[in-house]
């Protein structure tokens, strides 16, 4: 109980030491941190730069090729001789070769997969977007559950503030005669559980404010506090039906557009794999120049055999697929099976993104009605306590009763504010469907 009591204390002094120095984040400050340092998104990043790669690498194809070459050889030993003989000679070589290749028909298999790797960059674009959506999505969830928190602590403070002035009133009463030692001694214990129960609040608040700064990737929690937001009148808020909110999020939505750029580039795919049943046309060109030497013949100067070899020469080669084991075909086939598996893809993604918004609606209306009639249950169960502190005030009611009476005030304004953040988190995801920015 000492080593607890010493715990408590201390995350006490430091809370409220680091409270007074604490730098105060609003969501919209939390979100663009978030954005900036997420290591997921980075990831996304990588792959975004990766298929920008991969891109110029399919432009470059259509760039010639160009290549040097150098040999020098020599040889020893009996050789054939122009006599048709054989004699012991040595014989030193030496070339240079300068070639290039140029694609000129390719049945259209670097077109298409340019084609394919644009689509492919755009889709990657899409699933990065879609990412820093639900990076969005997670920092607000763990905001708002950061401020609920924290509320609960003010409300936990209000609650000891009155049990502390009640012990007061006690304490002059019984100096005065006019209460029992037990009755000082019930508010007391009272006293005394709502202190527990501020500690503990405060250390729940102090875990969403760490559950909160770790999704941030920020070093340390120290000194980072956040701004309560603004929350409206609930009643006066008109939700948008889901019909309308899928209607809206189909042309928006980064899902859709990954899935849909996906399978344009599956059918640029089936065109690439197609065009291993056509011919293909190549143009060659190269210039070159050698120097030979056989031992015991004279031979010209370096200089003077590279220039009288020197060669050039130019060519077309045609290569036309006649036979390949059925493997062009195979590739068409598996291309075709690719796209209809991404057609299916994007009609589950479509389903999937309207039971999303179904379920949004719902739990934005649920919440609607929920913060409608905890926010009236609070102002009954307030009204009915000022009720009980005049009556426990005048002895017309007992500490148990009192207690009772504040207990329930406490829990019907926990459960106001806790309804009150559930339904700005799920109308701000509602109207996320809609492309409205989530601060």
């Amino acid at each position: 109980m000492k080593h607890q009591f010493f715990f408590s204390f201390f995350i006490l002094m430091s809370t409220g030491f680091s409270s007074a120095f604490a730098q105060q984040w609003d969501l919209q400050k939390c979100i663009t941190y978030a954005l900036d340092h997420n290591i997921s998104l980075k990831q996304q990043e990588n792959n975004v730069e990766l298929q920008k790669i991969s891109l110029n690498s399919a432009q470059n194809n259509r760039l010639p090729s160009l290549s040097a070459s150098a040999s020098e050889s020599v040889s020893f030993g009996r050789g054939l001789t122009a006599q048709n003989t054989y004699a012991n000679r040595n014989t030193q070589s030496t070339s240079f070769d300068v070639s290039t290749n140029v694609p000129v028909y390719t049945g259209g298999q670097l077109t298409n997969q340019i084609k394919m790797n644009k689509l492919n960059l755009q889709a990657a674009v899409a699933d990065l977007s879609r990412a820093r959506e639900s990076v969005c999505i997670q920092v607000v969830s763990a905001y708002l559950e950061a401020v609920y928190q924290s509320d609960l602590v003010e409300v936990c403070k209000r609650q000891k503030a009155l049990a502390e002035a009640q012990q007061h009133r006690v304490e002059l009463m019984l100096k005065n005669g006019k209460a029992a030692e037990s009755e000082l001694a019930e508010i007391r214990a009272t006293v005394a559980a709502d202190e527990l129960a501020l500690t503990q609040q405060q250390n729940s608040a102090m875990l969403a404010l760490l559950d909160l700064s770790q999704l941030l990737e920020l070093p340390s929690p120290d000194g980072f506090d956040i701004v309560r937001p603004e929350a409206g009148d609930a009643s006066a808020v008109l939700l948008a039906s889901p019909d309308n909110v899928y209607a809206e999020a189909m042309g928006m939505k980064p899902q859709i557009e990954a899935e849909k750029l996906r399978v344009e580039s599956a059918e640029k795919a089936v065109n690439v794999a197609k065009a291993g049943h056509l011919p293909s046309v190549y143009f060659s060109a190269g210039m070159g120049s050698s120097y030979y030497k056989t031992s015991g013949f004279s031979a010209e100067t370096f200089s003077k055999q590279m220039r009288d070899n020197f060669n050039q020469y130019l060519g077309l080669s045609l290569s036309i697929p006649i036979f390949d084991r059925f493997s062009a075909r195979n590739s068409v086939r598996t291309a075709k099976v690719q796209l209809h598996t991404q057609q299916l893809q994007l009609e589950d993604a479509k389903k999937t993104l309207y039971k999303e918004i179904q379920q949004a609606y719902y739990n934005a209306l649920a919440a609607q009605k929920q913060c409608v009639s905890s926010d009236a249950a609070f102002t009954s169960s307030k009204v009915s306590f000022q009720l009980m502190e005049k009556k426990y005030e005048n002895g017309k009611a007992t500490a148990t009763e009192y207690q009772e009476s504040k207990t329930s005030c406490m829990k019907a304004e926990a459960n106001a504010i806790q309804a009150r953040y559930t339904f700005v988190f799920r109308q701000k995801i509602l109207d996320f469907y809609r492309g409205e920015k989530l601060f």
